[in-house]
């Protein structure tokens, strides 16, 4: 049995287009690999707090030090990093905010990328301590970033993401994008259309290649 984890970061409940595509993925994968196990971790409608002073100071003491306090204040991230550590497979909901990711998705990243538990720095530079697995990102944005679009500059969404990914040492990332969401119904309709054939041909081939 396999773990996948499904995180959402859109804050929008109804008509996300990542929550659309990482659903179709959930749900697909589950059909065609039965008995794995999916763990839905949605911080668009619950993301994690801001770090503040005291929440740095808990993560810094040795768990065996930390008091009551420092123990819930340690807590979430403890969970978040076990989370990503744990997962067989990870999908990323993650839609483009003001060039950038949502704010729910930037404090995820910020409880999951911890000195000493996630990466560390050595003499030859910094280094991720995430044993590497399949990560699928699932990018939706309203206009058009990727290469040769002339808009390459402006994305600050999956370039952060591909970067802090490989920090922790996930590499295998494959992107699942659907853009020009706001060029019209049409346009917007056909990127949708491809992004739904990339997440089946997806789930098929870890299918067929488990089968084998």
């Amino acid at each position: 049995m396999r773990t996948v984890l499904v995180i959402d970061s859109s804050p929008n409940l109804s008509t996300s287009v990542s929550r659309a595509l990482t659903r179709r993925f959930s749900e697909s994968w589950s059909l065609s690999h039965p008995g794995d196990r999916i763990v839905h971790r949605d911080i668009g409608a619950s993301p994690p707090p801001h770090l503040d002073s005291d929440t740095l100071a808990a993560w810094s003491t040795p768990p065996e030090k930390r008091d009551a306090d420092g123990v819930r204040r340690a807590a979430l991230s403890d969970a978040l990093i076990a989370e990503l550590v744990d997962a067989d497979v990870v999908v990323i909901g993650a839609p483009m905010h003001n060039f950038s990711v949502s704010s729910g998705l930037k404090t995820w990243i910020d409880h999951v990328a911890r000195a000493g538990m996630t990466f560390r720095y050595t003499e030859a530079g910094p280094q991720g301590l995430i044993a590497d697995k399949p990560v699928y990102l699932v990018s939706s944005r309203g206009g058009a970033y990727g290469v040769g679009s002339g808009g390459e500059a402006a994305d600050f969404q999956e370039t952060q993401l591909l970067h802090v990914l490989r920090f922790l040492g996930l590499t295998d990332v494959t992107v699942i994008r659907a853009e020009k969401l706001a060029f019209g119904p049409d346009v917007a309709r056909a990127s949708v259309e491809a992004a739904e054939r990339l997440v089946d041909e997806i789930v098929a081939d870890s299918a067929a290649s488990r089968a084998a």
